[in-house]
């Protein structure tokens, strides 16, 4: 358009943008984890589909993507979801039956003792622990979590009319992304007030994000809930393998890690008199589990995806509160854009160095920092 406007009119045009972005949010709020999941498939198996771009049409290529991504990533975790769904009400049972059918041996038996001297020295407090408190508390424990983990497992599932329309605006959204991918990063840098770099750095932010908690990080969290599963059956807890493997590696995602659950488990089967089992599984976690993250992360997740533990667990815990399941993926990316623009705004208004993610800022010595930065501050000094 060749027409002149002026301040006012391009006022009125900023403000009307912003409220057709912000009832354009409204109106699809309610698929708004579909559009996450999608966008974030389509990030990373965009690597793929550039490379069959070069030899096939751009529609077959698609096409040969989408496959991919559904045999790789999203049909074998609808499945576990589902697999689990089953499994979850049948471990909570058994995990009733083997609590009621087993008995403290002598070290329970000492244990309890000491437990019960120590608690008669106490001022005001009057409880005496016997098996029978213990075997309830077990079972209500493994009940609620059961029936927790059962609720986010059906809630991410869903019911079968849902499944399957979310399943055709998945494969619609996931291929618009994923061909048009860069006349939407374009639209993005457009839109932003900021500038094109600043647009730039909250992508790379938000894809380095997503690389390292869906690439690295559950890789890791898988390798975590495999193996404490695996030491849980070796140690002589034959039931439940598969949803053991499942709930331990949702916990090993967030900084918590899976020791909540194994270790008072390994404790708990020396104190029902599988004394080298409990201890198998109590030494496993700490000897081997907990170094398989300090093996695999510096080698899966890229040191701008890292967030402090504390946000960390923050973000996985909003994210679960307020989106369910995909809350793991979904909470960590908002939080390092919360992060991203605290530290663009140190650095524009307080002069604050910006944080570099190519591991050479300690050889260079420019103080002003990067050229878009400074342009950046002194844009924001003159208004």
């Amino acid at each position: 358009m060749n027409r002149e406007f002026t301040l006012t009119q391009r006022r009125s045009l900023a403000v009307a943008t912003v409220a057709a972005l912000a009832f354009g949010a409204y109106f699809l709020r309610s698929y708004f984890v579909l559009i996450v999941v999608a966008a974030v498939g389509a990030y990373l198996f965009t690597p793929m589909f550039n490379r069959l771009k070069r030899r096939l049409p751009t529609g077959l290529s698609a096409t040969a993507t989408l496959l991919a991504a559904l045999g790789i990533v999203f049909i074998p975790i609808g499945g576990c979801l589902v697999l689990a769904v089953l499994q979850v009400s049948r471990m909570v049972d058994q995990v009733t039956e083997w609590v009621g059918d087993t008995t403290p041996d002598k070290l329970g038996e000492k244990a309890l003792t000491v437990v019960n001297d120590t608690l008669d020295r106490l001022p005001y407090v009057d409880v005496t622990v016997t098996p029978e408190m213990l075997r309830s508390g077990m079972v209500r424990v493994g009940q609620e979590g059961g029936e927790w983990l059962l609720g986010q497992v059906q809630g991410a599932v869903g019911g079968i009319a849902g499944a399957v329309t979310s399943a055709i605006i998945f494969l619609y959204v996931f291929l618009a992304l994923l061909i048009h991918r860069d006349r939407i990063q374009t639209l993005i840098r457009r839109l932003n007030p900021l500038g094109e770099d600043v647009t730039d750095l909250y992508l790379g932010k938000m894809g380095s994000m997503v690389r390292g908690t869906v690439s690295g990080q559950f890789v890791i969290a898988l390798c975590q809930g495999v193996a404490g599963a695996a030491s849980i059956y070796l140690g002589g807890f034959h039931r439940g393998f598969f949803i053991f493997a499942i709930l331990l590696t949702a916990l090993s995602i967030i900084p918590l890690g899976g020791g909540i659950v194994t270790m008072p488990f390994g404790i708990g089967m020396m104190f029902f008199g599988n004394i080298i089992g409990g201890a198998f599984v109590f030494l496993f976690h700490l000897v081997v589990v907990t170094n398989i993250d300090n093996v695999l992360r510096p080698i899966l997740v890229p040191r701008d995806a890292r967030l402090n533990p504390a946000l960390m667990l923050l973000a996985v815990f909003a994210g679960i509160t307020m989106f369910g399941f995909w809350g793991i993926v979904i909470g960590p990316v908002l939080m390092i854009v919360i992060v991203t623009t605290i530290n663009v705004y140190l650095a524009v208004y307080k002069g604050v160095e910006l944080d570099s993610d190519e591991g050479d800022s300690d050889e260079e010595d420019d103080s002003a920092g990067p050229a878009w930065l400074q342009k950046l501050r002194d844009r924001f000094a003159r208004t």
